[in-house]
Formats: structure tokens, C-alpha cells, sequence
């Protein structure tokens, strides 16, 4: 049997009322393998999973719907499709990572030339930054993928019982530093080097599914989960 045979053009889904969804998903797709990184290509894809898991229900409704997308993306076997699946199984919900990469190798479209590096992400200097204490901790890990291409960090605003704030995603991480020593050398706030291998679990915990987030905090969540579980400890 071969390995690239045309899926079937309508999947059975769990949740066929969506079906024009995933159609919507699928058709955004297509502007993915035009974009120039894996990093760019991995918020792309982690703000459409944010908005699925968003408007489901429970995490049970989120699960199906993440399957039935699976599915829909082999179907339309499109390049945008490939890819977009190269990503869910790089850097998606654990349980869905397999089912994508499955789907994606199904498929004979082109990738990109970033496809390769999706998820290979080393981590760097944690760095915690406190600004009074009724505003938390803002806890940013920094990241490169393997080789050392492409510095980005990991920002997180955790209040109250570690309840997350915000969730970023920042691509000029010097920009962002500079501003926190200014704003230290200002004593508006303090930064400090904080123990990668502490912050893995508080980070962990703090984004693990089932809790609920402030709606900015969506759109950033896939990378967010995937960036925590690349750092030690736990």
C-alpha cells in the first residue's frame, strides 16, 4: 500500500457540525509554508490551536475536535495541510503529536525548508523579573533551536498561586532584556537569574491543561507548554 495515496476528501469526524472549522483551519494553512522560520510557523500554528482549545466546552470536546482536524488536514492534503500538521506533531498536545506525524507522512506534498527544525529548541538563561509585589513574577526562558539560529524567550506572568497572567512569545529577546535593566537601573523592578531547573515545574504546572486562562493567554499556549517541558527538572 503506498504511503502517499490520496486520503479520503471527507473524513468521519467526531464533531461533523465543525466541519466548516476545520475547512476554515485548513484554508488558513495555506499561508504556512510561505513563512520564513519553524519559529514563526510554530506561533502561527499555536495561536489557531489556542482558539480551538478556547471555544471548546471541556478538554474532552477539545481532544475530538483536535482529532477531527487531524484528520481533515490529511484529507485536504495540501501543502499548508503538510505542514501545519509537521507542527501539531512537533510542538502539539502530547497525545495528538503521533496521529500528526502519521497524518503528515502520509502525505507526499513538499515541506518547508524549516520543517526540519520544528521543535528542537535548546534552553538558555532564565531570567526572573519582579516589579512590586502585588504583580508576581514574570519568569522569561530563553530558547534556540539546535545550532544556535533564532534566540526567542518564553515570557510568563504568574500571579496569585502561580495563576498565569500572560503568556508571550518574544522574538527580540535583547530588546526586551535591555528594557528590564533600564527599567531595574530605574528601580522599578528587579532581575535576577533564576534556577532553569526550578522553573520547569512551576511552569509546567501553571500551563497544564484543564486550568483556566485569560483569554490573551491562548493564542501562545502550544508553544508555551512545549518551551516548559524542554526545560529541566521535574
Amino acid at each position: 500500500m503506498s504511503a502517499t495515496r490520496p486520503a479520503s476528501r471527507e473524513p468521519r469526524l467526531l464533531l461533523p457540525g465543525l466541519r466548516e472549522v476545520y475547512a476554515a483551519y485548513v484554508r488558513a494553512a495555506g499561508a504556512l509554508p510561505a513563512l520564513p522560520s519553524a519559529l514563526q510557523a510554530e506561533v502561527w500554528a499555536s495561536a489557531q490551536l489556542g482558539s480551538l482549545e478556547a471555544a471548546a466546552p471541556n478538554a474532552e470536546g477539545y481532544r475530538a475536535a483536535l482529532g477531527d482536524l487531524i484528520m481533515s488536514l490529511r484529507a485536504a492534503a495540501t501543502p499548508g495541510a503538510k505542514a501545519f500538521l509537521r507542527v501539531l506533531a512537533a510542538i502539539g498536545p502530547a497525545e495528538a503529536r503521533t496521529a500528526a506525524g502519521r497524518a503528515a507522512d502520509a502525505l507526499g506534498a513538499a515541506e518547508p525548508s524549516w520543517a526540519g527544525a520544528l521543535g528542537r529548541v535548546v534552553p538558555g538563561t532564565v531570567w526572573l523579573i519582579q516589579e512590586g509585589p502585588l504583580d508576581g513574577d514574570r519568569l522569561v526562558c530563553e530558547f534556540r533551536y539546535e545550532g544556535g539560529a533564532d534566540l526567542h524567550a518564553l515570557a510568563v506572568r504568574l500571579g496569585y498561586g502561580d495563576e498565569p497572567g500572560e503568556v508571550v512569545v518574544v522574538g527580540d529577546v535583547p530588546a526586551l532584556m535591555n528594557a528590564a535593566r533600564q527599567a531595574m537601573q530605574a528601580e522599578l523592578c528587579v532581575v535576577q537569574p533564576y534556577d532553569a531547573a526550578a522553573v520547569g515545574p512551576r511552569l509546567r504546572a501553571a500551563l497544564a491543561a484543564g486550568r483556566t486562562f485569560a483569554e490573551d493567554c491562548h493564542p501562545a499556549l502550544a508553544v508555551a507548554r512545549h518551551r516548559a517541558d524542554a526545560l529541566p527538572g521535574g
